[in-house]
């Protein structure tokens, strides 16, 4: 049996008809840059997300860049984020022409361990930077209380976190089935990836920023189109990020199926926790008990890692491994001259954790075939 990491062409095939037609609508009205698709899209995603604003963009990393530059955040700033992401949200704060500031993962979520941030902050600390990583919350009402008290811009990168929530300690209301509030709109600003593997991916690169800020939103669609908000009228400097026509069209196409998605990717996860709970030397991903996990991907930390993945791989089972490093140790940041103890934890996972087959198409068969191999390998250690 062939078991892919992720299967697009069964998306599409469920959906080919919705597609094909927001396809064919696009092209028929030329609408490729800007139009009535990319509108129709943000006003339909804040709608969904429950916000006032919503700016369609390039990509995600995009999307983050331009929230720091519409902050305000440049040279000689610090932005502290997570040891473990993908290099878009670090980068980006170079990029901008700040630092960035690493601190060490909860060794239970894998997202940004807030017992470790409020020593990282200093006079130049402007902003925090969580990723809601795997598709959970980081402890979010934990850092907006240090934003708040501290006088720091929160901005949260939800890339792999379309539509999870998470109930605020204290608060009425929420739990693991999808009540809360929705990540993203927690501080001033948030920030998603529409990359095709995401759950909700369009068929290329896709990004946006959403915000309650009136004036924040204003700032970030001029940054994202030239620094204009009308043709020829360029009231600053910006860059060229717009969401094109195509993508907006296939995003809102796709919006629509999204919440199924997110229950069918729970309910294989829950498949996964069962019939791995009792498998020596693999760790199953686990849920804050006030937060939903969207599961965008299924890590588990396991005892000989690449002895597994190579040996699944054998059998027609694709994984992956998110991320091969913690971002201090890539060499784009040798010049911060960071040590394995500084960040212990994210240092020790990566050698453990695995990414398992994981989308809303995949069968209980396939899940089955997945764990039979991987008790077979543990078996034969």
């Amino acid at each position: 049996m062939k078991v892919p990491f992720v299967d697009l062409k069964a998306q599409y095939a469920s959906i080919k008809g919705e597609i094909d037609y927001a396809i064919k609508s696009v092209i028929e009205d030329t609408a490729f840059i800007h139009g009535k698709y990319v509108k129709e899209f943000e006003l339909a995603y804040a709608r969904e997300y429950g916000v006032k604003h919503c700016i369609g963009v390039a990509n995600g990393t995009d999307a983050i860049y331009i929230s720091l530059k519409a902050l305000g955040i440049g040279q000689g700033d610090e932005v502290i984020t997570v040891a473990n992401s993908w290099i878009s949200t670090s980068e980006t704060i170079t990029q901008a022409g700040a630092r960035p500031v690493f601190v060490d993962i909860d060794p239970d979520y894998f997202t940004i361990d807030v017992d470790g941030i409020e020593q990282k902050i200093t006079s130049r600390t402007k902003a925090i930077i969580p990723v809601h990583l795997y598709g959970q919350s980081a402890e979010i009402d934990r850092i907006r209380r240090i934003c708040e008290a501290r006088n720091l811009h929160l901005v949260e990168d939800c890339a792999q976190a379309h539509f999870c929530t998470y109930r605020p300690n204290g608060s009425a209301g929420g739990s693991a089935d999808g009540a809360g509030q929705k990540v993203g709109t927690f501080g001033r600003v948030g920030t998603f990836s529409f990359f095709p593997g995401k759950n909700l991916g369009a068929y290329g690169d896709a990004g946006a920023i959403v915000t309650n800020d009136d004036d924040l939103a204003k700032r970030a669609r001029m940054y994202a189109n030239h620094g204009s908000l009308i043709k020829h009228q360029h009231e600053i400097e910006g860059i060229n990020s717009r969401l094109d026509g195509l993508q907006a069209a296939i995003l809102s196409a796709k919006l629509r199926h999204i919440h199924d998605w997110t229950k069918r990717r729970q309910q294989n996860a829950l498949i996964y926790n069962q019939l791995l709970q009792d498998v020596e030397g693999i760790v199953t991903p686990k849920t804050r008990p006030n937060g939903s996990h969207v599961f965008h991907l299924y890590v588990v930390r396991a005892r000989n890692r690449d002895g597994l993945q190579k040996y699944l791989k054998d059998q027609g089972i694709d994984t992956g491994v998110h991320y091969p490093a913690p971002l201090p140790f890539l060499k784009a940041y040798q010049y911060l001259r960071h040590v394995p103890e500084d960040f212990p934890v994210a240092h020790k996972y990566q050698h453990e954790i695995l990414s398992l087959p994981m989308y809303p198409e995949i069968t209980r068969e396939q899940i089955e075939y997945v764990v039979t191999h991987i008790k077979n390998f543990v078996g034969k250690l």
